[in-house]
């Protein structure tokens, strides 16, 4: 049985999350995977997260274009293309430009479902350098009430990445 959150401790996720910041930070800033455009980075953050977080089913992005969320870069099944609002996770992440944390994904009011075996999820607001919501990541599993505020704090640290203005500006300090 795959690693879960609930045989791992929020110390070992937050060190988990903490080591996984640290690799993604260096690789960003040097080296070949050295980029500041903000949709290598989201393709970057989604492989590394997907390889290193066994609890995550499908791990992605949606970017908001024309006024729906367009799939970005992901890790998983086959994704929903687009998702015209005003329903799903992924919108309630966007309107309310906070985390949420979906326990039961089949009780939420709403729930795009792009894959019936998504049991719970994650939706983290990606902020441009002016803080306005231009994305979000979506993480799902395929195990009902996965993710923790760890998963949260962990997760928010590392979606800063993609707009991290010493980032953009090449400063390896």
């Amino acid at each position: 049985m795959a690693d879960t959150p609930r045989k791992t401790s929020p110390a070992q996720l937050a060190a988990r999350y903490e080591r996984i910041w640290s690799q993604l930070s260096e690789q960003l800033k040097t080296g070949p995977k050295r980029t500041t455009d903000p949709i290598a980075r989201m393709a970057t953050i989604s492989a590394l997260l997907h390889a290193k977080m066994p609890h995550f089913f499908w791990t992605g992005f949606y970017r908001l274009a024309g006024g729906d969320l367009v799939v970005g870069p992901y890790q998983g099944p086959l994704a929903c293309a687009l998702l015209p609002p005003p329903d799903g996770v992924c919108w309630s992440g966007i309107n309310g430009g906070e985390t949420v944390i979906v326990p039961d994904v089949h009780a939420y009011p709403g729930h795009v479902a792009c894959d019936a075996r998504s049991r719970s999820e994650i939706v983290v607001p990606v902020k441009d350098l002016a803080g306005q919501t231009i994305a979000v990541l979506d993480v799902d599993s395929d195990q009902p009430d996965s993710f923790s505020e760890a998963d949260q704090i962990g997760l928010e640290k590392i979606v800063a990445l993609i707009m991290d203005h010493e980032l953009h500006l090449g400063d390896s300090a």
